[in-house]
């Protein structure tokens, strides 16, 4: 499995799972469970996961898939709520979603997007839970380079930002993937296969994943991973099949016929563009 390396020297898997949507049924709370199994059996051994899915079940959901293995097997990462994210609210929230993963430590803890507490605050509680040893790392999602510029001196501490990437969203090639680069700084890119099945309907992309042999899912994976050391995918499948696929597209190489035709199909933003969210 390829890896990305954090900023502090740590090697993470660079294609993860995704625990969007999970936990919102219980009927389906066991089949979530075998798929995120059968995605560490397979070297998805970084999961991503956030209070507010579900509500708290996708938590609950990877605390069950994880509960067994070795700690140090697995690599979790959750996400605080903007209004939980202040030093009086994120201890309680903290302990809630170790509860629910039933685990000691959170390798990395980042703010969901910004809401009204100031940056600094939320900083400071996350460096204060890293200092009860709550949390091993912390970062963000969903901010822009504004946002990151504005953590100051903080940013060196940062060990990602968590935003929107794939081949129909593709405004941070323009700023922030490069910003991030240049402080040794993964991004971590959710929803890389789109929304809604659009994307992979596409026929550039159809054309170049029958030239590999792949599906379209594997090529959009694929293009995600093609550059070295700055991007972490987390998609996100409750399917066996589709996680096999995944799992089996981190050893596609595309080549520059294929990147051409995806940046023709899919061009690579010309001027700055807001950040995209979902």
């Amino acid at each position: 499995m390829k890896t990305v390396r954090l900023p502090d020297g740590t090697e993470v898997p660079a294609l993860g799972q995704g625990t969007w949507h999970m936990g919102e049924r219980r009927a389906d709370r066991r089949a979530e469970a075998d798929a995120l199994r059968l995605g560490l059996d397979l070297g998805l051994t970084l999961i991503d996961t956030a209070e507010m899915y579900g509500e708290g079940g996708a938590e609950e959901v990877v605390g069950e898939a994880i509960a067994g293995r070795p700690r140090e097997s697995v690599f979790l990462v959750s996400k605080v709520y903007p209004h939980n994210a202040t030093r009086r609210a994120m201890p309680a929230a903290c302990e809630r979603s170790l509860r629910r993963l039933r685990v000691e430590t959170l390798d990395l803890y980042l703010l969901h997007w910004r809401g009204a507490a100031p940056l600094a605050e939320t900083v400071a509680a996350f460096e204060a839970l890293k200092r009860q040893g709550k949390i091993r790392r912390w970062g963000v999602s969903n901010l822009d380079v504004a946002d990151l510029e504005e953590l100051g001196a903080a940013l060196a501490r940062c060990a990602t930002d968590q935003v929107l990437y794939n081949l129909s969203a593709r405004g941070i090639e323009f700023d922030l993937l490069p910003f991030c680069r240049a402080r040794g700084m993964p991004v971590m890119a959710y929803s890389p296969l789109g929304q809604g099945g659009r994307m992979l309907r596409d026929r550039a992309l159809a054309a170049v994943a029958a030239r590999h042999g792949a599906t379209p899912a594997q090529i959009a994976l694929a293009w995600a991973l093609r550059a070295p050391g700055g991007v972490i995918a987390i998609p996100k499948a409750a399917d066996p099949a589709h996680v096999r696929e995944n799992a089996a597209a981190a050893a596609i190489v595309l080549t520059p016929q294929d990147l051409a035709e995806l940046d023709a199909a899919f061009p690579p933003p010309k001027r700055k563009r807001p950040l995209a969210m979902l």
